[in-house]
């Protein structure tokens, strides 16, 4: 059956032998028109606060056209958002004006707690407030041949009934991403995730493997691996700036969440019309508590990635492709805050503080590099010879994410993700350039170059193949953070570890009977 991507790139070269015979439809149809036969329609899964928010940005998008959405969770005002409102005012801005008072009876019950620099508050999300965001974009747009979106509560269906879907977005929690991005590629859907692309390293194996055998485009919002400071580090380091790179330290304030503690003995109702079976999915079963769902899942080891699988997704792949790594060999970790010593409560929730060393092979002219990962308010010794304004790297309270190269000449401080990177001894030759005017950020560009892809571009490189192996990578502390003390070496090819049959446990668990064959 002939593909979206094969009719666009079919009628663009029809177009192309007819271009002085007929008057191209966008001049009919006016400035920034698209004919709706050429925009992608697209299905989001996962409505809390980054699976809206997302799904704002393709709505403005005029080749997208979102016509499905999917959450167990009909609504509910219990989804983290950083400010008063701000999803909800996010919202009005995109519908424009005369939409300034648009959903009054979706404002938030007010702030809920305090994330270290952020104001935190509670604020509506589900499948039901989603479909009326995007009703109330398409029909503020008075677009005449938008039919309505449709709205599920499981995904299973919404790939089963939207037979003219051309893409998904998956913003589920980590635990779910992987069965159904597998299951959207599988019926040659493309798929735009979310990070970390997945909860075990098996699963990112295997996604890669499918996405390579469905031929279709897929993305997730890392820190895009071309973007301007991981191409001006990568410059430096390769010109010499700060000689041989041999090590490199990222740390996260990171948790946000709960970690380190007692699962709940209570066991309050699930709320109305929230599908709990569903959202724990391939997960093992558990009582339903608000300490789960929404938002606070990335904690516990069923469900999240803890901090490294959080925000590494973003900084991992710009250390991939500056240092040319490949899967590591090795990895420890030493981690603490657990509610009590034993081994049982490591495996229930991730540590509240930790640092991970994970050791990759030399590589080509490179040798091999150990990257070196605090979280929970860890970080690495301040360097001698910092200037002032670089002191707050290393200093408690915000900001105070940061990366730093260390090579046998010098060494690169920069921002959790690369911005604003500085050589050590300072350098005339290696300047940050003033940003530019008009630069869009990485995760716009991603989106940008996978919707290109989708429509015959070139592929994106944060596809799933090639993040395939930067997920690996910080998955393995992952693990490591299981098993504090341990000393793990890893066999990339086999996929497994050599020396810990404990730790194997971990690589590829397997999914709860009743959702097993989704994993396939």
């Amino acid at each position: 059956m002939e593909s979206k991507k094969d009719r666009l790139l079919t009628r663009r070269a029809f177009a192309g032998t007819l271009a002085f015979a007929i008057v191209p439809r966008h001049v009919l149809g006016g400035a920034g028109y698209v004919p709706p036969s050429d925009k992608l329609t697209i299905a989001s899964i996962g409505m809390g606060f980054q699976g809206t928010a997302v799904t704002r940005s393709l709505l403005a998008r005029p080749d997208v056209q979102v016509v499905a959405v999917c959450d167990p969770n009909p609504e509910s005002r219990d989804y983290v958002e950083y400010g008063t409102n701000a999803m909800l005012n996010a919202a009005r801005r995109l519908l424009g004006l005369g939409y300034e008072n648009w959903g009054e009876d979706l404002t938030s019950p007010g702030k809920a707690w305090l994330i270290p620099s952020y104001q935190t508050s509670l604020g509506v999300g589900g499948r039901d407030p989603a479909k009326r965001l995007v009703e109330a974009y398409y029909s503020s747009r008075k677009l005449t041949s938008y039919k309505g979106c449709n709205a599920y509560q499981d995904f299973r269906e919404l790939l089963d009934k939207e037979k003219d879907l051309d893409a998904v977005y998956v913003a589920t929690p980590d635990h779910w991403h992987a069965p159904i991005a597998i299951a959207a590629m599988r019926q040659h859907k493309h798929v735009l995730g979310q990070k970390p692309m997945t909860h075990s390293i098996g699963e990112a194996r295997r996604m890669a493997q499918v996405a390579r055998e469905m031929k279709v485009e897929t993305s997730i919002p890392v820190n895009n691996p071309i973007s301007e400071p991981t191409r001006l580090i990568g410059a430096w380091i390769a010109d010499g700036a700060i000689g041989t790179v041999r090590e490199v330290h990222n740390w996260s304030s990171r948790p946000n969440v709960p970690q380190g503690v007692e699962r709940p003995k209570e066991t309050p109702p699930v709320p109305a019309g929230l599908d709990w079976d569903l959202w724990v999915g391939p997960a093992p079963m558990r009582p339903y508590h608000p300490i789960y769902h929404p938002f606070q899942w990335r904690g516990w080891c069923d469900f999240g990635t803890s901090s490294i699988g959080n925000m590494g997704s973003y900084s991992f792949a710009g250390l991939f492709k500056i240092l040319d790594l490949t899967p590591p060999v090795a990895v420890e970790a030493c981690s603490t805050g657990f509610w009590d010593a034993s081994a049982a409560a490591r495996q229930e929730t991730y540590p509240k503080a930790s640092i991970m060393h994970i050791y990759f092979p030399a590589h080509n002219n490179r040798p091999a590099v150990r990257v070196t990962w605090y979280e929970g308010g860890l970080r690495p010794p301040r360097p001698a010879g910092l200037s002032k304004e670089d002191d707050h790297y290393f200093q408690p309270g915000e900001p105070n994410e940061g990366t730093l190269y260390v090579g046998d000449r010098g060494i690169l401080l920069a921002g959790f993700n690369g911005e604003n990177p500085k050589v050590y001894p300072e350098s005339k030759t290696y300047q940050t350039p003033p940003r530019q005017p008009g630069e869009r950020g990485y995760r716009d560009a991603i989106v940008d170059h996978w919707l290109a892809a989708c429509k015959g571009g070139s592929t994106s490189e944060a596809n799933f193949e090639l993040q395939s192996p930067v997920t690996e990578s910080f998955l393995l502390g992952v693990v490591a953070q299981r098993l504090p003390g341990e000393w793990l070496e890893w066999d990339s090819a086999k996929l497994r570890f050599t020396n810990s049959e404990q730790a194997n446990r971990y690589v590829d668990p397997p999914y709860r009977s009743e959702y097993r064959p989704l994993g396939c």
